[in-house]
């Protein structure tokens, strides 16, 4: 009658840690779905940051299907380790930025953080004690002779594992929160823009051999091809990486070019230059900077605005 109950107790932690390595998989694919999204979406343009991306993605979905076929415990250590490694990157991007590009606070970054350090907790308890949980017959006599009666043999190890995950599960959503926190949102991002423009003269500088516009802090202002002179299209989340420039703002001496404004679709208002409207980009830290001419991303090409010759 014991051993009946000692191969059902056995069969049901079983069961338990086959859930986990489910959970575990489905949370990586979640995290790559996310990012695959993201990249198909422009992300494949940005230099550098499009192949970390595609990385990524691939590491994902490859983790996540081991993670389906074996109950290996290194096989899920790794995927949890991949877990926090990406969750360590968008952070970096987001506080430092990170080859030139730097990150804005977005729902899909929010989420994605979430379900990387959910990740990580399911796949750290798998490896550091399922096979406590799930002994062979012969480990699982053999402890059981060998401990006092009554008591558990994955207690201590369930104790220490959840605790040491959960102080690291802490600190990430800690790192998560405050990097957020720090971080420009598409209405941060734009309201600053518009405030550093307000007022002043646009300006050109060159880059690259050409003579591009710049707003009066020094960044480069870019144009995005299926804008109209009357209408933007780039809003919401397109908004949130490439800030329209508000104003009111004028030209500086010897700048030629035609300055006017259109409403936006929030009822906002934003310039345009000789009929395009009028945009910065979250990729470029500072002055002197455009990394994004001719990239692809949120359903178009964008492009440095060319000062106009006289």
């Amino acid at each position: 009658m014991n051993t009946v109950r000692t191969m059902a107790r056995r069969q049901s932690r079983g069961a338990q840690w086959v859930l986990f390595r489910l959970a575990g998989a489905g949370l990586l694919l979640a995290t790559a779905g996310i990012h695959l999204d993201l990249y198909l979406t422009g992300y494949r343009t940005i230099p550098t940051i499009g192949p970390l991306f595609l990385f990524q993605i691939i590491a994902a979905f490859l983790m996540a299907a081991l993670v389906l076929a074996t109950p290996s415990r290194l096989v899920a250590a790794a995927g949890a380790v991949l877990a926090l490694a990406t969750l360590g990157g968008y952070l970096l991007t987001v506080q430092f930025g990170l080859f030139g590009f730097r990150e804005v606070r977005t729902t899909a970054g929010i989420v994605a953080g979430i379900v990387e350090v959910a990740g990580f907790v399911v796949l750290a308890l798998y490896a550091a004690v399922s096979d406590l949980a799930t002994p062979d017959a012969a480990a699982h006599d053999a402890a059981r002779h060998a401990r006092p009666a009554g008591s558990a043999l994955p207690s201590v190890a369930w104790r220490q594992a959840a605790l040491g995950t959960a102080v690291v599960a802490v600190i990430a959503f800690g790192l998560l929160g405050g990097a957020l926190a720090g971080a420009g949102s598409g209405g941060a991002a734009s309201s600053a823009a518009g405030s550093a423009s307000a007022g002043a003269g646009l300006r050109s500088t060159t880059i690259g051999g050409m003579t591009v516009l710049t707003n009066a802090a020094g960044r480069t202002l870019y144009w995005f091809a299926p804008d109209t002179p009357t209408k933007s299209v780039c809003n919401g989340s397109c908004a949130t990486y490439w800030p329209p420039v508000r104003g009111p703002v004028s030209l500086a001496t010897g700048v030629p070019g035609q300055l006017s404004t259109i409403k936006r679709a929030d009822g906002t208002t934003q310039e345009t230059y000789d009929g395009h409207p009028l945009y910065t980009y979250v990729g470029d830290s500072g002055p002197g900077q455009d990394h994004g001419n001719n990239l692809n991303l949120n359903g178009g090409l964008w492009h440095v605005v060319v000062v106009a010759s006289h």
